[in-house]
């Protein structure tokens, strides 16, 4: 009995430990069964993984950092450097291919190689961007946060991927302040749902930004288009 006991309890911690690489992720087929791929680092992450990331960029001549396992400014400048060296997307961010040109190990940079799990990974990184800055719009709001992040990916002045625009640094409110890791409830999926598969209520604009809370002096030299609840819509 003790020695099936002792397996047991090794299974379980070798699947713990599996599970702490990974994230997460709305299976576009159903709003209650989840998906299991690669994690990004990002700005703002911290921990043993961005030091291994910091480390190898030290040695290969992108970094000029402390290995502090933070990822910030210079983290975020090395990783853009280090991408457009070596011919890939140039966001900032440590994702599947980015992982495995960097020599990271497999458990970490394993990349998304199905067309269906890669949607699903983005309609659920959308939905919660959408959940933490439009959550209170109604439901033309949502769609409408969502539509401008992928206007961005298509626009020359922003980042080509989901991921990319979402976590550019100080893009996004949600983003700093953290309730981009709020759980998405079923409006803020369904939004990300619509906008990827095409809807843009904004016709095209790149900010949105509401007039009672806005910090930034610049966005108001945007030309707005249309208001949608609280939020102000331009280009």
């Amino acid at each position: 009995m003790k020695k099936k006991a002792y397996v047991t309890l090794a299974l379980i911690l070798a699947f713990t430990a599996i599970i702490q690489f990974y994230e997460p992720v709305y299976n576009a087929n159903s709003a209650n069964k989840y998906s299991m791929i690669p994690r990004s680092l990002y700005w703002g992450n911290q921990g043993d993984d961005v030091k291994r990331v910091q480390d190898k960029l030290l040695r290969w001549g992108y970094y000029d950092g402390n290995i502090d396992g933070v990822y910030g400014a210079r983290t975020y400048r090395a990783v853009r450097r280090f991408q457009e060296r070596n011919g890939l997307g140039v966001d900032g961010i440590v994702g599947p291919s980015t992982a495995i040109a960097l020599g990271l190990p497999e458990a970490f940079a394993q990349p998304v190689s199905a067309q269906g799990t890669s949607r699903s990974a983005d309609e659920y990184l959308l939905a919660r961007c959408i959940h933490g800055e439009a959550r209170g719009e109604p439901y033309v709001g949502k769609v409408a946060v969502g539509a401008v992040i992928l206007n961005r990916t298509r626009s020359p002045q922003f980042p080509n991927t989901i991921a990319g625009v979402i976590y550019q640094p100080l893009a996004f409110t949600a983003v700093a302040d953290g309730q981009i890791n709020l759980t998405p409830n079923k409006d803020s999926i369904n939004a990300a749902r619509d906008a990827l598969n095409g809807w843009d209520p904004t016709y095209g604009t790149l900010y949105y930004w509401n007039p009672a809370t806005a910090t930034s002096k610049w966005i108001w030299s945007r030309k707005v288009t249309l208001k949608i609840g609280k939020h102000w819509f331009g280009i």
